[in-house]
């Protein structure tokens, strides 16, 4: 796992240990106290639906307050975890941001593998409207395995209606959990027609994580969105999705040779309305004011290509802050 600090934010540390609450006796013998900064580790960085060799889907894992919280649960979450060292049973909570399966397809593991791992407690699932449905869904698909267990007679089944709980959540929502507030904001990934009745069914929701120590706005999957802005002015760190739209239709042409140039350029128009291109990253983060920029959700050029010193100069174009382009596994 690769630790990342921003040597030039003054405002706070991204720190390269965990920065728990935790009490030190200094030199005079007076009691200091490191205050809950948490963890933020990005599990997974790959935009779906393509799997990628080297990326996982998105997920992240956010350690504060005693707790493990997995914020998204992308394909590939399980063994991630497990490469920083957090088993399946030791996830205490989950933030999903909207419904796409490349954000919610590890979660089917996760469920099963807790079964079978005996976790103590329910996973308390937040997520958008729909959430509960998609649950019931997938602990509805665990019955069969469940019911045949290991194959031994008579040895107890665990009940699959006590291993969650869910928590639907919705735009202008204000939780408490594990000591730290959480605020959600309706973003731009979703532009249903208003008379279709969908966008009163489904929301894609951004999360800011107000911590003791830090805040930490996760902006999910979005296009420019002024929620997003508000949800995020003054955080310490955003953790924004980006998108390299030329990139991505290269990559569709190459895949698909004959798709059709109008199916193309309605993809294009998605990809620009619904996702932030490297100048929208650069340009919400100032307008936000935030302290520094980590990118996720992340198509386009790897690292060694130039290109990917173009994504962080079209950023810088827009904010001065302290900007990375996130790997699997960093830790901020």
């Amino acid at each position: 796992m690769r630790k990342v600090c921003f040597t030039l934010v003054s405002a706070f540390a991204l720190a390269s240990t965990p920065l728990l609450a935790e009490h030190h006796e200094g030199e005079q013998g007076e009691v200091t106290e490191t205050v809950d900064a948490g963890r933020w580790i990005t599990l997974g960085t790959r935009a779906g639906p393509v799997p990628s060799p080297t990326r996982s889907q998105p997920a992240n894992l956010l350690v504060a307050g005693g707790k493990n919280i997995l914020v998204d649960v992308g394909d590939g979450t399980a063994g991630r975890l497990i490469q920083v060292g957090v088993p399946t049973n030791q996830i205490d909570a989950l933030f999903i941001s909207h419904l796409h399966w490349d954000h919610t397809g590890g979660l089917a593991a996760i469920l099963g593998l807790r079964v079978q791992t005996n976790a103590e407690n329910p996973l308390v699932i937040y997520g958008p409207p729909g959430t509960e449905e998609m649950v019931a869904g997938l602990l509805a698909s665990m019955v069969p395995g469940n019911t045949a267990g290991y194959g031994v007679p008579g040895a107890p089944r665990p009940s699959l209606s006590d291993i969650t709980e869910v928590i639907e959540l919705r735009d202008r929502d204000v939780i408490e959990y594990a000591g730290m507030s959480v605020s959600v904001r309706n973003n731009t990934h979703y532009s249903f027609a208003p008379d279709s009745g969908l966008a009163d069914r489904f929301e894609s929701l951004s999360f800011r994580f107000d911590l003791p120590g830090r805040s930490i706005v996760y902006t999910g999957d979005t296009g420019p969105s002024a929620a997003v802005e508000e949800l995020a002015r003054g955080a310490d760190l955003l953790v924004a999705e980006m998108m390299d739209v030329d990139d991505t239709i290269a990559m569709v042409r190459r895949n698909s040779p004959n798709a059709p140039e109008q199916v193309l350029a309605g993809i294009s128009r998605h990809l620009r309305d619904h996702h932030l291109l490297p100048p929208d990253v650069g340009q919400m983060a100032s307008n936000a004011g935030v302290g520094a920029v980590v990118v996720t959700h992340f198509a386009g050029r790897e690292r060694g290509d130039p290109q990917h010193l173009e994504y962080l100069r079209q950023i810088a174009e827009h904010y001065d802050g302290p900007v990375v382009i996130a790997n699997d596994l960093d830790e901020y």
